[in-house]
């Protein structure tokens, strides 16, 4: 008989009667098998959360007005509330009808749980137990390493993203009703929603001006600025600091990069706002000093892929819009509702620079040392983002008359799902915002995983080749 790859060989004294032929599995299929590649899922689940909310929006009960939203515009929007991001084609509030509003507020949350955390969340409370598929999508999704606790980490995403939006939402409610003299029923939706808007990252308003018109008051800017910065540390960042809050000495690496490289980011990005616009007379000019100080504050938050804007973005300087592109690009915490390369990535690829020049073999971050597998990760990753960027604003500075700053601005403000916006979007052709939607689709999954999931998975090599080294630099 013949012997198939490692199949034993038969037993004579046991015969031939009661051997099977060998089940060979076709490569193909191991590798596109979505049991064992979660990431397919996480596409098909967004995807499928995008059209959901594109046939929602496309009703008439949606719009405001007489006239429903096109295809594009419905798709646009929802794309945008699913992947958390905020920019927008049409103006939210005057467009959109109180059924339009609860569709995108709907979308914003299911995007910033993850649509297989909440489809795991559903499972657990339907059924009171997880399988092991379940479990190993919500991994994928929440970033845990223990599958024995996914279920407590999925619960706990949605206690911590409950007890954040209802935080925010009292505050909002309590200061809409007091000071803006809004009835009840109103204040506690425009609470709801921006509570909700804000820690998911999403950057969606209630406000023809976003924030524009509360750029002086603290008691509107600053919950949702906390908000975004804790939606934006992610959700691992969260559990732990739950538990070991007082504890700092065993905190993990993942949880010191985070939190070391988010203090650092909006000490920059705040600095950045707050001297480069001091005396922009359409920015932050007319503003006294506590203005200014909070209004820098809350824009120099808003970069790390909140989207919401209390001065108008589309008359700050240049060199704000560039130090704003920076920003964009690296986003926030990994396993959270911010987009960018995130934080953990550039903070790895300064080390290995680091590393480089010191001529250290080892790449150390807080006393652990990072594998190598981790440093091609975060180069990997930085590169495809910068290739998709750079992809991007090609295509619409060769289709457009926009300036190089706008068309950059656009593109990663879409990538990193920021939302902010020099005001440009609506203008755009249909194609070009069907771009953006493309952008914003691939940030959310992230550059990494997207590929990842449509190439083969890897596997070791039977030959290796001679080393060799070219000349760098």
């Amino acid at each position: 008989m013949e012997r198939h790859g490692n199949d034993p060989p038969p037993n004579p004294a046991r015969g031939t009667a009661n051997l099977r032929p060998p089940m060979v599995e076709p490569p193909r299929r191991r590798f596109l098998d979505s049991r064992r590649r979660p990431g397919i899922l996480a596409i098909g689940g967004f995807a499928a959360a995008i059209a959901i909310g594109t046939v929602l929006l496309m009703l008439p009960v949606s719009s405001a007005g007489a006239v429903a939203a096109t295809w594009v515009e419905a798709l646009f929007t929802a794309t945008s509330a699913v992947c958390v991001t905020g920019l927008i084609v049409v103006d939210t509030p005057t467009f959109w009808s109180p059924f339009g509003h609860g569709v995108i507020l709907a979308l914003i949350q299911l995007g910033g749980l993850g649509i297989l955390a909440t489809a795991s969340l559903l499972g657990l409370l339907i059924s009171r137990r997880m399988g092991l598929h379940t479990r190993l999508v919500a991994a994928a999704e929440t970033r845990t390493i223990d599958l024995g606790d996914v279920r407590t980490a999925v619960v706990g995403v949605l206690a911590v993203s409950a007890l954040v939006e209802g935080v925010v939402a009292v505050v909002v409610t309590a200061r809409f009703m007091t000071t803006y003299g809004e009835p009840f029923g109103r204040a506690a939706w425009l609470g709801v929603f921006h509570g909700v808007s804000a820690f998911n990252n999403a950057g969606f308003a209630l406000f023809s001006d976003n924030l524009i018109g509360f750029v002086a008051d603290p008691w509107i800017c600053l919950p949702i600025t906390l908000a975004v910065i804790v939606g934006g540390v992610g959700f691992p960042v969260i559990n732990e600091l739950r538990h070991r809050l007082r504890r700092p000495s065993r905190w993990s690496l993942h949880t010191k990069i985070t939190l070391t490289m988010t203090g650092l980011l909006v000490a920059i990005g705040t600095a950045l706002v707050t001297v480069a616009e001091w005396g922009n007379p359409s920015t932050l000019g007319p503003l006294d000093v506590p203005g200014k100080l909070l209004a820098g504050f809350v824009q120099g938050v808003m970069p790390r892929t909140a989207g919401f804007n209390s001065v108008d973005i589309a008359q700050m300087n240049s060199g704000t819009w560039f130090g704003t592109d920076i920003l964009m690009f690296i986003g926030g915490g990994s396993a959270g509702t911010a987009g960018g390369i995130k934080v953990t990535t550039v903070a790895v690829i300064v080390m290995v620079m680091v590393s480089e020049l010191r001529g250290d073999p080892d790449v150390t971050i807080f006393d652990r040392r990072v594998l190598a597998f981790g440093q091609r990760q975060a180069v990997s990753v930085a590169l495809l983002g910068f290739i998709v960027v750079a992809l991007g604003t090609l295509t619409l500075e060769l289709t457009t008359t926009l300036s190089l700053g706008e068309s950059l601005y656009e593109v990663i403000s879409a990538f990193s799902l920021v939302g902010l916006s020099t005001g440009i979007t609506a203008q755009l052709q249909p194609w070009q915002q069907v771009l953006l939607v493309a952008l914003m689709f691939i940030g959310r999954l992230g550059p990494v995983t997207f590929a990842s999931t449509l190439a083969l998975r890897p596997r070791e090599r039977a030959i290796h080749y001679p080393v060799s080294l070219p000349i760098m630099g």
